[in-house]
C-alpha cells in the first residue's frame, strides 16, 4: 500500500469533502443568501472540480441537508463538550457556560448565526427540510432540558424553551437586529442569564 510521504497532503476522504462542501454552502448563505446557494457556486467557493457538489448532493434538498448537517457540527464546536457543566455542577456553572457560548457566537461566530437564520427561514417553506432541521436542532435542546432539570427546574422543558427563546432573541438582536453594533460583554451576558434563571429557579446552587 502506498503511504503519503512527509510533506504530502493526506488524500481527501469522503467526510472531509462533505465538510468542504458544507462549509462552502454556509459561506454562500452568509454572503449571497438562499438564492446564491447553487451546486455550481459551491464547487467554485470550495475550490472543487465542477460537478463535485452534484455528485455528493444531487438535489437541492440534499444540498440543504448537507448545509444543515455542517451547521450543527460547527455549532457544536462553539462550546466544546469538556466546557459543558455536568449535572452536579449547579446553576452557577450553567450560567457561566451559557454566557461563554453566547459571547463566542456574538464575537467569533456571527456568520454561523446568519447561516442558521437563512436555513431556518427556508425550512418554513420546505416541509421536508423542516423535519430535518428540527431533528438536527434536537441535539441541542435535549441536553439543555437535562441541565435545567439538574439545576432544580420543576418544569425543565418549559424553562428550557424560555431560556432558548431569550438567548435566540438576544443573539438575533445583536447579530443582525437593531443592536447589531453593540455586543454585550461576557459579564453582561452572565448578568442577564443569572437574572433569567433566578426568576425561574430561585437561588442558584
Amino acid at each position: 500500500m502506498t503511504r503519503p510521504t512527509a510533506g504530502t497532503p493526506a488524500p481527501e476522504t469522503a467526510a472531509s469533502r462533505a465538510d468542504r462542501i458544507g462549509d462552502a454552502a454556509l459561506a454562500l448563505l452568509v454572503e449571497r443568501g438562499m438564492r446564491g446557494l447553487t451546486h455550481r457556486a459551491v464547487d467554485e467557493r470550495a475550490g472543487l472540480p465542477q460537478g463535485s457538489t452534484s455528485n455528493h448532493a444531487r438535489t437541492r434538498q440534499a444540498l440543504l441537508e448537507t448545509a444543515v448537517r455542517r451547521q450543527v457540527q460547527r455549532e457544536a464546536e462553539v462550546l466544546t463538550p469538556h466546557e459543558l457543566p455536568g449535572p452536579e455542577s449547579g446553576g452557577d456553572a450553567l450560567v457561566d457556560a451559557l454566557a461563554l457560548a453566547l459571547h463566542r457566537y456574538l464575537t467569533d461566530h456571527r456568520s454561523l448565526l446568519v447561516s442558521r437564520y437563512e436555513l431556518a427561514l427556508e425550512a418554513t417553506r420546505r416541509p421536508e427540510l423542516r423535519t430535518f432541521f428540527d431533528s438536527a436542532g434536537s441535539t441541542f435542546h435535549t441536553p439543555l432540558i437535562a441541565m435545567m432539570a439538574a439545576a432544580g427546574s420543576p418544569e425543565p422543558e418549559r424553562h428550557a424553551l424560555s431560556l432558548i427563546a431569550w438567548s435566540e432573541g438576544l443573539m438575533f438582536s445583536c447579530a443582525v437586529g437593531s443592536f447589531h453594533a453593540a455586543v454585550p460583554s461576557r459579564a453582561e451576558l452572565r448578568t442577564g442569564l443569572d437574572e433569567l434563571l433566578r426568576g425561574m429557579l430561585g437561588d442558584l446552587a
